[in-house]
């Protein structure tokens, strides 16, 4: 059992408001072709999530959010 712990980010930028969402990495699966993938924030998005960046252990929650609004100034608005 995974003692992973899922986080969620609401920020507002540029008046819209986005929904961030943390999951746990994944480990590849050669039978179906899939990579892995480290732990990482999704953007929430029309019953999608897209991925944004990957998750840090040490990281502040100052530097998450300044992250999460990098990308969205460049795959968002820019």
């Amino acid at each position: 059992m995974s003692s992973y712990k899922i986080e969620q980010k609401r920020l507002v930028h540029r008046g819209r408001e986005f929904h961030f969402v943390s999951y746990e990495g994944v480990l590849a699966n050669p039978s179906k072709a899939l990579p892995a993938s480290p732990p990482g924030w999704y953007l929430m998005q029309s019953g999608k999530r897209i991925s944004v960046m990957p998750q840090l252990l040490d990281q502040t929650p100052e530097a998450v959010d300044e992250g999460l609004i990098k990308w969205l100034d460049r795959h968002v608005f820019g």
